[in-house]
């Protein structure tokens, strides 16, 4: 394996604001947009938003809306989508929304695009779940022609907005390593996959990207911010499993803030770590480790944690952790 790639930071936001934390919308919207611009002052390297839609907890529905807006409050971090439902809207659809973010925010955009799985988000928009994954190839490779034919309008700043695929699991990494495509996971496992499908479609080894979310927090005390944020991260994960079992007829078991708790760390359902500085960067570095990572970014706030722990997460990555992986 070769030595360590050094990938950009990011934040991850979905816009939660649940019951018992509930803001008024305006001024949780404005929270996160000033956190936005003083993570992008501080030099955060990239900021991801989600989609989803109809949760009661009010999960961003419009990711390329949403970074809109954060592209005319910041001037260097890129700006990702993690990911953008593709079969629940026509490829022009997506491709004019992106290329209007691209052109505020002066050429940052990263486009990803998933495949989704929540039925009742694919019946709302008339959308077919079967075909998922054939819509979204589809949608990556449409979307790619029309920016290169410079087919909307207005045309991305960037001569080649960078394309990713919120893909999977093994079949998903041949899938984008097919489309010659950036793949949003690092998981270990599938790069030999995405590498040799790109080799194996003509589209060669050195285009190969990998990013995604990390399964850890930054704290000051990780005991005591961990404590903060169980009752959080099980709204969290309750919520998932409410969306994933919609239309199936299933009826999902709620997580106790005890399950949650005692998944600390140990790979079951739930299991999140809180890390200091030094261990995060030692972390970072082992999941980069011969892999093709750009991008890594961490969750800045977990169903609407307590805003200092969310502050000064901002606060560590940018003024420690980021420098330390620079410097290596």
């Amino acid at each position: 394996m070769g030595p360590a790639v050094r990938p950009r930071l990011g934040l991850y936001f979905d816009f939660r604001n649940p019951e018992p934390w509930r803001r008024d919308p305006t001024a949780y919207y404005g929270w996160h947009l000033d956190l936005i611009e003083e993570a992008d002052r501080r030099g955060i390297g990239s900021i991801w938003v989600s989609e989803h839609h109809f949760v009661d907890d009010g999960y961003m529905p419009v990711p390329l809306t949403a970074l809109a807006a954060v592209a005319a409050r910041t001037k260097q971090a890129r700006l990702g989508t993690a990911v953008v439902v593709a079969p629940l809207q026509h490829p022009m659809a997506i491709a004019e929304q992106a290329a209007v973010v691209d052109v505020i925010s002066g050429g940052r955009l990263e486009l990803g695009l998933g495949a989704g799985y929540v039925a009742p988000e694919f019946e709302a928009f008339g959308a077919d779940l079967g075909r998922r994954y054939r819509d979204t190839d589809h949608a990556l490779g449409e979307i790619g022609r029309i920016f290169a034919d410079r087919r909307c309008t207005p045309s991305p700043v960037q001569l080649a907005v960078p394309l990713w695929a919120g893909y999977l699991g093994p079949q998903g990494a041949a899938r984008a390593g097919r489309l010659g495509v950036g793949l949003l996971t690092h998981n270990r496992d599938s790069f030999g996959i995405y590498r040799d499908a790109l080799e194996a479609s003509g589209h060669g080894v050195e285009v190969a990207r990998m990013g995604g979310v990390v399964d850890f927090l930054v704290a000051d005390d990780p005991e005591e911010a961990f404590e903060r944020i169980v009752p959080h991260r099980t709204h969290q994960l309750n919520s998932y499993r409410q969306q994933a079992a919609l239309g199936t007829g299933r009826t999902p078991r709620r997580l106790t803030e005890d399950e949650v708790r005692e998944g600390r760390g140990s790979g079951v359902v739930g299991a999140m770590q809180i890390l200091t500085v030094d261990e995060a960067i030692t972390r970072i570095a082992g999941i980069c480790e011969g892999l093709p990572v750009e991008h890594l970014y961490l969750w800045a706030s977990i169903g609407a944690m307590p805003e200092d722990l969310a502050e000064r997460q901002m606060e560590l990555l940018t003024g420690q952790v980021q420098p330390a992986l620079l410097s290596v």
